[in-house]
């Protein structure tokens, strides 16, 4: 899917204040009405991160725009301008990806919330962009959700850097060991469990933070506290801000 964009793709300029982007690969995020006939769209995109576009005219029933912005679809955008807010000229919509279904499409939307809230503008993210776009094509796929989620999960703290590394011990400077525990400390990273002042830190076993580090979640602790670590993690760096996707998830779970 990324290769046809690949190929269209034109080198940002080293210029700063860049008034054209031509075909940039990128995804929709969130859309905001702007006027009767216009919106506001936070787009995704390989090169440039978050970019904030105004899509006129994408409300008219017959907008040639009005059917390629849609979420969840890989994109190809042309834009320009100066401001903050640059002007949409063209998008091509670039087929190749299945429609998320069913609980999917609110993943869709939790990652989308994630890049949203973790992810300045216009500050680019070209490993987390591919991230993106292989989570995404995960769950159209309808892989099992659980470790796709907290591969991105990871991702996103490493990428905007919020992650320590999880294999190394910043106490005894040395790596994890398998067989003892672990806490994390967002200021520091790991420390072994009889750490002073480990407070609310969760604790982990050395081999899950092994498997962590690799993306391997195929044992079921470490899937149970991989879970706990990325929600503490989460919840840490978003000093107290919500994520409205994640209640749904939970109250979902309720039913």
């Amino acid at each position: 899917m990324t290769t046809a964009l690949d190929s269209r793709t034109r080198r940002p300029s080293e210029v700063t204040g860049q008034q054209r982007v031509i075909e940039q690969p990128a995804y929709i995020l969130h859309r905001y009405p702007h006027s009767e006939t216009s919106l506001l769209i936070d787009v995704f995109t390989r090169q440039y991160g978050r970019v904030v576009l105004i899509a006129k005219g994408a409300k008219r029933p017959y907008s040639l725009l009005r059917g390629a912005l849609q979420n969840f679809q890989p994109l190809a955008l042309s834009w320009g301008g100066k401001t903050e807010v640059r002007t949409l000229m063209r998008a091509d919509w670039m087929g190749g990806m299945p429609p998320l279904l069913g609980q999917n499409l609110l993943y869709g939307f939790y990652l989308n919330e994630l890049v949203l809230k973790f992810c300045a503008r216009e500050d680019p993210y070209e490993k987390l962009f591919e991230h993106y776009v292989r989570t995404l094509t995960h769950l159209a796929h309808d892989e099992p959700p659980e470790p796709v989620l907290r591969r991105f999960e990871h991702a996103l703290l490493v990428e905007t850097g919020h992650a320590a590394a999880l294999d190394w011990c910043v106490v005894s400077q040395s790596r994890v060991h398998a067989d003892r525990d672990y806490v994390y400390d967002p200021n520091r990273g790991i420390c072994p469990l009889d750490c002073t002042d480990t407070g609310v830190w969760p604790s982990m076993r050395g081999q899950c933070l092994i498997d962590i580090a690799n993306d391997d979640y195929r044992h079921p602790l470490t899937a149970m506290q991989s879970k706990r670590l990325m929600r503490f993690l989460l919840h840490h760096h978003l000093q107290g801000s919500t994520l409205a996707t994640r209640k749904v998830l939970m109250e979902l779970q309720q039913l």
